[in-house]
């Protein structure tokens, strides 16, 4: 068979699942291992030499790097200062303290790097920046759901700026890979500590000294300042953590993690799993005829069904609706959830078709193309429509955080496919670490925009122009939702904020656990207090926790226009 062309879909993605038929700069060591050391790349590590194919574990041997060389001083005090910033910062709660603490745990990975000759990549720069920029998210959002994608999201983005990964194997590995050198990086670490130690016995004696006076000076003379003068005193209590007794298991366990996280960090950047030597073989090629008619007639299926949505578009929905018997809200839900899993089979349906597309001469290519482009643009098209389904379903029943997520993660699968478009015509080389980008872009806008500000903003603006409002299910929102539903006339606004201003009022995190969404949410309930005692919002918000509406005349009416389906 001849090789495929440039921008091949087929073509490109048997040398993205082959790292050896197309050669990294980086991996130039591993594919030459008798080469010298000073001349290989100094970004990987040197490589195992490959066992013979007939051996079982043969592919562990290819993935595996030599063991990495004796960690480095500044690695453990990297180490040593992420374990005890994660004992004094990370027990009240997560906010700008988690940049701090990854800052001594990316250092000590640097050092890693640098000790074993590797080299600043733009890729790698592309996940460190993007994974401190996801923990941006807990410093400026109280809700936690954006919080919690934020962290996973900058795990991943992290792991893989330690290991690389250009295809699909080692994209999806390599975020996941720190895992691997959880216990190994405790051991290299220990045993480093044990070389070091051996070989400085005489210089640990001035250096403990000098920090047990220095910690004795600090704790002496701040004391006496701080019983001089109470705001010296308020600065110092609001800098210093708060640590207790009783939060001693709790700390001990935060320091074990920190400690554990930065040496299996330090150990990944000194000598990473080669993910991307893991071969995905392709499958068997089919005739033209024998692939391409059962995807024909999807696409058939799609444009028929696209068809249909351009005469209800044109044709209105009130004819629908009489034609139907449905309800302008029950069309709405109907539709959106059966076109999010069209969206997501449609991507499987691809990943399949390209797996045993024919692939033998040019004419292959161009119907490849030719059918897939047309599927891609198809989906497309039912996204949109999926999101306009969203639309009249949010309109009916207002914006919930489950309907934002679903309606967030349907724009990202859009834009995959859109990724999938211009890698048919471009090549897929770029096409996994795109992906995940693309994937970690979201999380992060995803953060940034607020959703619980967006929930809150989007039914205050139902409210105001349908009079109609679910006071209930604002109690679950964080204080990110507080400047939207300040927006509230009375008594409104102070049911709808009664059970946040609860939840601030129960905690006061220092500053390092607390967003600026709290802050800002502190300060407008400090200029207008929440009086739901004044108001009765319990007896207001009807008996069985039954969602109540409040009409501006009439006041709450029970009994209002419920979704069924609670989403």
């Amino acid at each position: 068979m001849r090789s495929g062309r440039e921008g091949d879909p087929v073509s490109d993605v048997r040398s993205t699942q082959s790292p050896a038929s197309e050669p990294d700069p980086a991996d130039e060591q591993d594919q030459a291992p008798q080469r010298s050391r000073a001349t290989t790349d100094p970004w990987q590590s040197p490589a195992r030499p490959w066992q013979p194919k007939n051996e079982p574990n043969s592919w562990l041997a290819r993935i595996r790097p030599h063991p990495p060389a004796a960690v480095q001083a500044a690695t453990l005090w990297s180490a040593l200062a992420t374990a005890l910033l994660s004992a004094l910062l990370l027990g009240d709660g997560l906010g700008v303290n988690l940049l701090i603490v990854a800052v001594p745990a990316v250092l000590g990975a640097y050092f890693a790097a640098r000790e074993a000759g590797r080299r600043l990549r733009p890729w790698t720069l592309v996940w460190a920046v993007g994974g401190l920029a996801l923990l941006v998210v807990p410093a400026l959002r109280d809700a936690g759901w954006p919080t919690f994608l934020a962290v996973v999201g900058a795990l991943a983005a992290g792991s893989l700026a330690l290991h690389g990964g250009r295809t699909w194997p080692g994209v999806l590995l390599g975020s996941l890979g720190l895992l691997d050198s959880v216990a190994s990086g405790v051991t290299w670490g220990w045993r480093g500590l044990r070389e070091r130690a051996g070989g400085s016995q005489g210089r640990w004696g001035p250096v403990v000294r000098t920090t047990a006076v220095a910690a004795v000076l600090l704790v002496v003379f701040g004391a006496l300042f701080a019983g001089a003068d109470a705001a010296f005193a308020d600065l110092l209590g609001g800098l210093i953590p708060d640590v207790s007794v009783a939060d001693g298991p709790l700390r001990t366990f935060l320091f074990v993690l920190g400690l554990v996280g930065a040496l299996a960090a330090a150990r990944t950047a000194a000598a990473p799993v080669r993910w991307d030597r893991i071969t995905v073989r392709p499958g068997r090629a089919r005739s033209r005829w024998e692939w391409a008619l059962p995807l024909a007639v999807l696409d058939l299926l799609f444009a028929a069904f696209i068809a249909v949505q351009l005469a209800v578009l044109f044709g209105g929905y009130d004819k629908v609706l009489d034609e139907t018997g449905l309800t302008y809200a029950e069309y709405a839900r109907q539709g959106f959830w059966q076109l999010l899993w069209a969206t997501l089979l449609t991507l499987l349906v691809i990943a399949l078709a390209l797996r045993w597309a024919p692939r033998g001469a040019a004419g292959d290519r161009t119907l490849v193309r030719a059918v897939l482009g047309t599927l891609c643009l198809l989906t497309l098209v039912v996204v949109v429509s999926a999101l306009r389904r969203l639309d009249l379903y949010v309109d009916a029943y207002g914006l919930t955080r489950l309907r934002i997520s679903v309606a967030a993660m349907e724009i990202w699968l859009g834009l995959v496919i859109v990724l999938i478009m211009a890698a048919g015509v471009f090549g897929v080389k770029w096409l996994p670490r795109a992906v995940a980008a693309s994937g970690a872009a979201a999380v992060l806008a995803f953060g940034l925009l607020s959703p619980d500000g967006m929930v809150a903003d989007r039914n205050v603006e139902r409210y105001q122009k349908t009079g109609k409002i679910d006071i209930d299910y604002f109690q679950e929102l964080s204080a990110d939702a507080v400047p939207a539903l300040d927006r509230l006339p009375e008594p409104l606004r102070s049911c709808a904020l009664e059970g946040i201003a609860r939840d601030l009022m129960d905690e006061d995190p220092p500053w390092y656990a607390t967003s600026w969404g709290e802050s800002r949410a502190r300060e407008i309930l400090a200029k207008r207090e929440v009086d739901a005692y004044r108001y009765a919002c319990v007896e207001l918000r009807g008996p069985g926790g039954e969602v109540d509406r409040y009409d501006p005349d009439a006041g709450f009416e029970e009994e209002g226009e419920i979704d069924p389906y609670g989403v």
